[in-house]
């Protein structure tokens, strides 16, 4: 099986590093990749705080591909949320459930890991409006 393993500390920079390593793994069709690994990380920075140890990890590749990033905090799990159109941030797990296949959570020894799984093939990135500030 080809499969990425990164394992780092999550900081807002590191979004950056990451999306390139997914780019360079999978290729250019990543987008949907790119987005989710940017998202799950920013929950973790958001939520756990910068400097939280985490484990990116991509695995499949042609008929499917799994993204998942496992961070030390079982106890925090993510909660999807209603954001209101004036609300600077609430709406990555909503992004994540539009692009992905299926998502979802699963806890380890003292670990929690946030994956979801895409369709590399059929990417749903043109369906989703991504805004950003300016």
């Amino acid at each position: 099986m080809n499969e990425l393993v990164i394992r780092l500390n999550a900081t807002t920079r590191a979004a950056r590093t990451l999306r390139h390593a997914v780019r360079e793994h999978l290729g250019p069709e990543s987008g949907d990749a790119e987005l989710c690994v940017t998202e799950l990380l920013a929950n973790v920075v958001r939520h756990l705080g910068e400097g939280t140890p985490v484990t990116l990890r991509i695995s499949g590749r042609a008929a499917r591909t799994r993204v998942e990033l496992t961070d030390p905090a079982p106890a925090a799990r993510p909660t999807p949320r209603e954001a209101a159109g004036d609300d600077e941030s609430g709406r990555g797990l909503a992004l994540l459930d539009a692009l992905a296949l299926r998502w979802g959570v699963s806890q380890g020894q003292g670990t929690k890991t946030v994956w979801c799984e895409l369709d590399p093939g059929h990417s749903r990135h043109g369906r989703v409006a991504v805004i950003t500030g300016g």
